[in-house]
């Protein structure tokens, strides 16, 4: 019997990842510090994905995973670091040494955000004034000019970016991917609706009356979704705005680790591939929750009546 309209698109982390990734797709997993989907990114390790383009404004903890596990063939990102701790080691190692070997493809931030933002309106480009007395142009050929027709203007231009997939971490979704986010926002609707398929993974599954009473919060909107995923806890050690803070012990711990190919190898093997799912991710850190759960404060209501 086939399921209900009402819930056909919500499947597991394993099954959304086995239908919507596959080897040699171009993949993002946006979110701007906030709503990063590092469950989604250790399933498609998980999945032993290979040569993907991982595309991201900031590349940090989430692709240094990735990268290490062998997952990416280039990376189009236009910052990597591990915020205010340091460095990605695996992706300097990558590009520094070629361990493993790795094509990179830069921008500046709003040089990314142009590129999805042609990708989502399905032209071929995005003109920019950026990039004037850069030398970003010389290092990155797809960086180039076109003249204003109404001016006569150069400006710069970068090309649309559509990718296969795009993964979007959510507070809140009901089951056919109307998806809802408060509080820091990124690049995350540009991307999804730049992209061929789109995986929303979420907080909450709430009903259909929730996002409809509310519809102002709704960045995502059902029509372009594939998939849905119920993943609590799944953007951890970024943060879900009301429902658990950013785990900066985190970060600074990933600095050793990161450095260290062994010790990061050992985290993958136990954290990753050493575990099924998110919550036996998550089993494995006794008193996480309890440390980052979010204290609640709740904003005010509004009135949509006539």
């Amino acid at each position: 019997m086939n399921a209900p309209a009402t819930t056909a698109k919500v499947v597991s982390m394993r099954d959304a990842i086995a239908a919507n990734v596959h080897d040699g797709d171009t993949v993002v997993i946006e979110g701007f510090t906030h709503l990063i989907c590092f469950a989604a990114a250790h399933e498609i390790i998980r999945q032993r994905r290979r040569d993907l383009t991982l595309c991201r404004l900031t590349p940090d903890l989430v692709y240094d995973q990735m990268i290490a596990a062998g997952c990416a063939r280039k990376l189009v990102f236009s910052w990597a670091g591990n915020p205010g701790a340091g460095s990605l080691h695996a992706f300097r190692r990558a590009v520094e040494r070629g361990d493993p070997p790795l094509e990179i493809e830069e921008y500046s931030h709003f040089g990314m955000v142009s590129r999805f933002s042609a990708g989502a309106a399905r032209l071929p480009f995005w003109p920019m004034r950026s990039y004037a007395g850069t030398d970003l142009p010389t290092a990155n050929a797809n960086i180039r000019t076109v003249l204003c027709p109404f001016t006569g203007e150069r400006l710069a231009a970068v090309p649309a970016l559509n990718p296969d997939v795009t993964i979007v971490h959510v507070q809140r979704a009901d089951a056919q991917g109307n998806a809802q986010v408060w509080g820091l926002l990124g690049v995350q609707k540009e991307a999804a609706f730049a992209s061929q398929r789109v995986v929303v993974v979420t907080e909450e599954l709430v009903d259909e009356s929730v996002i409809r009473g509310d519809p102002n919060r709704t960045l995502i909107p059902g029509m372009i979704v594939d998939a849905v995923v119920v993943e609590p806890w799944g953007a951890h050690p970024s943060f879900a705005q009301g429902h658990y803070d950013r785990d900066n012990d985190f970060y600074v711990a990933w600095e050793p680790i990161s450095r260290d190919p062994a010790k990061l190898r050992a985290y993958l093997a136990e954290f990753v591939f050493g575990v099924a799912d998110r919550a036996e991710y998550c089993a494995l850190q006794p008193g996480l929750q309890d440390r980052l759960r979010a204290t609640e404060r709740m904003s005010g209501r509004v009135n949509y009546g006539f």
